[in-house]
C-alpha cells in the first residue's frame, strides 16, 4: 500500500484550493475596474441574486405583491464580484474533487484488473495441476496393470 503518496496528494489539493482564493480576489478586483466585465459579467447575476433573495424574504414575511427595487450599480458590482469570486473558489474545489474521484476510480479499476488477472492466473494453474494429476493417475493405473499382468513369482519354502 502506498502510504507516502496519499498525504502528498491531499497537501497538493489543499495548496490548489488556497491558491484559488488569491486568484478569485484578483479576478474580483479586475471585475471592479473593467466596465465591460462589470456590466455584462457581474451586474446581471448580482441583480438576479438580489431579486431572488428579496423575493424569498418577502414571501417568508408574508408580502406577496410587493415590487423589488434593483440594487444600485456600485452595490451590484460589488455583489457580482463577490459571487464571481465564490464561484471560482467553488469551481476549483469541485474540479479538485472530480480529479480526485477520477484518480480513485482509476486506482480501483487498476486493482480490480490486477485481481482479475491474478484469479485468471490461479485458474490456469489449477487447470494445469488437474491435468498433471490426471496424467499421473493414468500412469499409476498403467503401472498397476503391468504389475498385475506379471506372472506370480514362485514361492520359496
Amino acid at each position: 500500500m502506498v502510504v507516502g503518496a496519499f498525504p502528498i496528494a491531499k497537501l497538493l489539493y489543499l495548496g490548489v484550493r488556497q491558491l484559488s482564493k488569491p486568484v478569485a480576489n484578483r479576478i474580483k478586483a479586475g471585475a471592479r475596474r473593467s466596465e465591460f466585465f462589470k456590466n455584462y459579467i457581474c451586474l446581471p447575476p448580482a441583480q438576479a441574486y438580489h431579486w431572488i433573495e428579496m423575493r424569498t424574504k418577502m414571501r417568508i414575511m408574508g408580502f406577496r405583491g410587493s415590487t423589488i427595487k434593483p440594487l444600485n450599480e456600485e452595490a451590484a458590482a460589488e455583489l457580482g464580484a463577490e459571487l464571481l469570486g465564490e464561484a471560482i473558489v467553488f469551481i476549483i474545489g469541485g474540479g479538485c474533487m472530480v480529479f480526485e474521484y477520477g484518480r480513485q476510480a482509476a486506482n480501483s479499476r487498476r486493482k480490480e484488473e490486477e485481481l482479475t488477472q491474478s484469479i485468471n492466473s490461479l485458474q490456469t494453474q489449477l487447470g494445469e495441476l488437474a491435468l498433471a494429476t490426471e496424467t499421473l493417475d493414468a500412469q499409476i493405473r498403467e503401472v498397476n496393470r503391468l504389475l498385475l499382468s506379471l506372472p506370480a513369482a514362485p514361492s520359496t519354502k
